[in-house]
């Protein structure tokens, strides 16, 4: 009797997003993020920005829905904070490592570190306060425009997609995996405005941005995150 092979096999390689349509995906991004910029700067979606924070709630500021809405949605806004998503980048970094996609490991880590820089620069630029119109469900500082929240889970979610994604050869995989990412990040997104810590216009031009970034760094960051790669097979 021939025993059963039970040993693992792990790729040997990816199967790259086009460069062309990543491009082109972040050129369709950033175009909006300009938008963005420039309606805030203008003043244009001020009328907008206004509904939008008091859609969600009634005569009194106070949300709609039960109480369990709001701990749900403070939930889905912990996955763009700080610690739960580096710890899910740095889970992602750690697996690529383990099999042995050294290449896509130093891509993911150079586009969450370049996100995290890009998007404080762009605070500091902005300098927009958050909203005071409504009570804040959640505790947040520094300036406003654009989101944090929204920049960093789409830049970080959408290049985790992107990396894993490339490890199946079929293209319905790859497009339900990084459409996943895509609307998680939304959600994240959305539930900033629903705290009352950003205006619409914040956390459409974070996601925007950081949606962007991560398409684009897909496209331009490879090379150089293939001598990354090429340097540490070498240590």
């Amino acid at each position: 009797m021939v025993a059963a092979d039970n040993s693992a096999s792990f790729p040997t390689s990816s199967y790259r997003i086009d460069p062309r349509k990543a491009l082109i995906a972040a050129s369709l991004c950033w175009l909006g993020f300009a938008m963005m910029v420039w309606a805030v700067e203008t003043g244009h979606i001020t009328a907008i920005d206004k509904a939008g924070l008091l859609f969600w709630r009634d005569s009194d500021l106070r949300t709609v829905g039960p109480t369990r809405l709001l701990e749900t949605v403070r939930d889905v806004t912990a996955l763009g904070g700080t610690l739960l998503r580096n710890l899910f980048a740095l889970c992602a970094v750690v697996a690529l490592l383990f099999l042995k996609l050294r290449r896509e490991a130093a891509l993911l880590a150079l586009t969450v570190i370049g996100g995290l820089i890009a998007n404080s620069a762009a605070k500091v630029l902005f300098g927009r306060p958050r909203p005071e119109i409504v009570p804040h469900l959640t505790e947040a500082g520094g300036m406003s425009f654009p989101s944090g929240h929204s920049f960093n889970s789409a830049a970080v979610y959408i290049a985790m997609a992107l990396a894993f994604a490339a490890l199946s050869p079929r293209q319905s995989v790859r497009m339900t995996v990084i459409g996943g990412a895509v609307l998680a990040s939304m959600a994240i997104a959305w539930s900033r405005v629903w705290l009352g810590v950003h205006w619409p216009s914040d956390v459409i031009a974070g996601w925007l941005g950081g949606a962007g970034w991560a398409f684009a760094a897909s496209a331009l960051l490879y090379r150089p995150a293939q001598m990354t790669a090429e340097r540490l097979e070498h240590d």
